[in-house]
């Protein structure tokens, strides 16, 4: 009797819509983050930056009273018109689009290089036993949000993050050899981050590379790093359609847009997000002393605190904690923790988030309920910033819990022995910009 076969992810090339240059000569001004990073604020700039900005696609004005769904039909009659006027026009070939961003790690000095390449991945359920596999848990408003948008125009605007090992290394090889020439593409952003971009036509000259790259990445499972409503939102659309073209082989909506990442040959940053607590008791003098029974306490000034996180290392349970009585250093007494972890394999049981997310359960009341409805947490990627509205008690933030990052190897852990972890637990960093290339549903 053969052994049943073990799923294996497929990437595909296509040929993606992408801006003209006739249309955008300085492509800075039409590409934006992704849309889940965008502040109020930051969507009025780029509206402002340039008309034919990606962000009227990717995270349209909100509708006006009377027009309920009116901002996703919006973004459908501005792809049409781009892609009418030829400010967006597909590519001639299918081909991968090889992606280098150079950075420099938030809060240090220290510049890194990282390179993959965007293609179409096919999507699979998240499941045991899948080819893809997820890390994090999803809320139910942002995968409506993007479901509607997709639904109404039928691309993907930003990808999902995908991570994947290739043990022979050939694919950081190939990704270099093709690096070393002029790129098609280059454009730096408002935090600095350079990308650059190479389109490797599937031709016949260069399919090698194309092969090269789709086997390494598809050699074994791959991680979702980041996007996970995206993908969610995709396996919803892609139902829906086989209801309707059932007969169809292969479709393109059984693919979403991916940006696949070497997480072994290659140093990937991984940011914390940390977490302000408000309508605490005695200012969080009750739950610091709470705390003493789950952690070892050390009083800390503010600079200790100031600088946390920056040394990149992670998942040695310990936590900062700042409060208007003052600082702390944290670190978990684990066998303490024993009783209260959640089900679940060793990596996700390990991690600090989780760790964190017990002690607020049981010593403040703070339930994964709690957590989804936002009433008593708020969650920033600056230290300065959670320890500035704690003194300010902005909100009503009384503690900030400071977290330093998650390791990429605990991430891929956590994946593989089918757990995920809680809301907030990672932000891959750089993003890659919206706007280098969209996904049409179309072949």
């Amino acid at each position: 009797m053969r052994p049943p076969e073990v799923p294996v992810p497929l990437i595909r090339p296509f040929r993606a819509l992408r801006y003209r240059a006739t249309a955008a000569p300085d492509p800075s001004l039409v590409v934006s983050p992704p849309y889940d990073v965008i502040s109020p604020e930051q969507q009025q700039a780029l509206l402002g930056r340039h008309p034919r900005n990606v962000v009227r696609l990717d995270l349209p004005e909100p509708e006006r009273p009377g027009e309920a769904d009116d901002r996703y039909r919006r973004a459908a009659r501005t792809l049409a018109a781009w892609r009418s006027d030829g400010t967006l026009a597909k590519d001639p070939r299918p081909g991968l689009y090889v992606l280098e961003q150079t950075y420099r790690v938030p809060g240090t000095s220290e510049e890194r290089v990282q390179r993959g390449f965007f293609g179409r991945l096919r999507l699979e359920p998240l499941e045991p036993g899948s080819g893809v596999l997820p890390h994090e848990r999803t809320l139910a408003a942002p995968r409506e949000d993007r479901y509607r948008l997709l639904r109404a125009t039928g691309v993907n605007t930003s990808p999902v993050v995908a991570l994947y090992r290739d043990a022979g290394g050939r694919a950081a090889q190939v990704l270099e050899q093709v690096a070393g020439g002029p790129p098609d593409v280059a454009v730096s952003d408002d935090d600095g981050v350079r990308s650059r971009m190479w389109i490797v036509p599937d031709d016949e000259d260069r399919s090698g590379i194309v092969a090269s790259l789709a086997a390494a990445a598809g050699a074994g499972p791959i991680t979702i790093a980041d996007g996970h409503h995206r993908y969610e939102t995709a396996l919803r659309y892609r139902d829906e359609r086989r209801m309707s073209r059932s007969c169809e082989e292969d479709p393109p909506f059984d693919y979403l847009l991916a940006l696949l990442l070497d997480a072994g040959s290659q140093p990937l940053t991984v940011l914390p997000t940390h977490r302000l607590v408000r309508d605490l008791a005695d200012d969080g003098g009750a739950l610091l002393a709470a705390l003493g029974g789950l952690f070892e306490c050390q009083a800390a000034d503010r600079p200790t605190l100031e600088a946390w996180g920056t040394d990149g290392a992670g998942g040695r349970g310990r936590i900062g904690l700042w409060t208007r009585r003052g600082g702390h250093v944290m670190t978990a007494r684990r066998d303490a923790f024993e009783p209260w972890l959640p089900p679940g394999g060793p990596a996700v049981r390990a991690l600090d988030v989780t760790l964190l997310s017990v002690a607020l359960e049981h010593l403040a009341g703070i339930d994964v309920d709690a957590v989804a409805a936002g009433d008593r947490i708020r969650y920033t990627k600056s230290v300065n910033e959670a320890m500035a509205r704690v003194d300010g008690a902005v909100d009503g933030a009384d503690a900030a819990f400071l977290l330093e990052p998650t390791p990429v190897r605990s991430i891929v852990e956590v994946a593989a022995q089918g757990d995920v972890m809680p809301q907030k637990s990672t932000y891959f960093y750089p993003k890659p910009l919206t706007g280098l290339v969209i996904n049409p549903h179309e072949w």
